[in-house]
């Protein structure tokens, strides 16, 4: 009887294939939301709904829109479905997994991480830090937008992740303290450079070059905008963060002989490097609106590669040695 019960719970720990392919449908559905805030930035409609929310233009209907008013208003249509959508994930993981499930906890930092996300979105409209505004403000807004959408994606990506591999327990660091700093440096590290990222891409929306020489030219002149003058500072980190991910990557193989972690490292370090071709190639073309859209695409590809790449590293105890430069003097 008692390994009956033991059974029945397991089967109970364990995902379903339909909650398995929705928590994977909810985080892609997220990622082309995000998509579609970045072109609402791009093609500079973000003051398209003027300066109300959650209303657009104040009413609910619109009549005879601009194209401005239906991109702004497409992007908010499609935040409330995936609202609806991450409050289904949220009820459907508390009505079918027990307490302390891995699934209810994701799905309660994600919802937690959407309702932010929504309220930094409201944010923006209704202190006018859309369309043209240049402002020091925007720059901070933009960047705590991009921290929660990074956290949100985070959220989904451990929900699904762990649905998919039929996990229960709830994610734990077990990991050394070595791995766990280079791996927690290497999180800042690509946060870091998505923030400078968002920014220079705003730069690039308000005050675009005419040539790539002219470009270069703007960043150096005394008197130039600020968000020009950061222009510089995203490849930097870019190519630091690069070869940071490259090799942790090698290391976490070379010390972590599990299939998994041979191929997660892989795809990574593989998005990685077509992220920076990326990014040469969009500095070359001039930042163009469809571009900027394929750059950020791979970045959401590299940040959740490398949070199922956390997720599966500081999970498991002795996966990997000590890093020799972080591991502590013993006498």
């Amino acid at each position: 009887m008692t390994l009956i019960r033991a059974t029945v719970h397991k089967m109970h720990d364990v995902p379903p294939h339909s909650f398995r392919r929705y928590a994977g449908a909810v985080l892609a559905f997220n990622i082309l939301v995000v998509l579609w805030g970045a072109f609402v930035r791009a093609s500079g409609s973000g003051a398209g709904c003027g300066a109300h929310w959650p209303l657009c233009n104040g009413v609910v209907i619109q009549h005879s829109p601009r194209l401005a008013t239906l991109i702004e208003f497409g992007h908010r249509a499609s935040s409330g479905v995936a609202l609806i959508l991450v409050a289904g994930l949220l009820i459907w993981a508390f009505r079918r997994f027990p307490r302390q499930h891995a699934a209810r906890h994701g799905a309660a930092l994600s919802s937690v991480f959407l309702l932010t996300e929504a309220a930094l979105g409201a944010g923006l409209v209704l202190l006018a830090l859309v369309a043209q505004n240049a402002s020091v403000m925007r720059a901070v807004a933009i960047s705590l937008h991009l921290t929660n959408t990074f956290l949100l994606l985070a959220s989904l990506t451990y929900v699904t992740w762990y649905a998919f591999l039929g996990r229960a327990e709830r994610f734990k660091i077990k990991a050394s303290r070595s791995l766990t700093v280079a791996i927690l440096a290497a999180t800042l590290l690509f946060l870091s450079v998505g923030i400078a990222g968002a920014i220079v891409a705003l730069g690039d929306t308000l005050f675009p070059a005419t040539s790539l020489a002219a470009g270069l030219v703007q960043d150096t002149l005394p008197t130039a905008h600020f968000l020009i003058k950061l222009r510089a500072v995203h490849p930097l980190l870019a190519l630091i963060a690069a070869a940071y991910g490259i090799g942790l990557g090698a290391y976490l193989r070379a010390g972590d002989t599990r299939p998994i972690i041979s191929v997660i490292t892989k795809v990574f370090s593989a998005l990685v490097v077509t992220q920076v071709a990326l990014g040469v190639l969009n500095m070359v073309l001039l930042a163009p609106t469809w571009m900027q859209l394929v750059h950020l695409f791979v970045a959401d590809g590299v940040w959740i590669s490398l949070v199922v790449l956390a997720l599966e590293s500081l999970t498991q105890p002795g996966a990997a040695p000590e890093l020799a430069i972080l591991a502590p003097t013993r006498a």
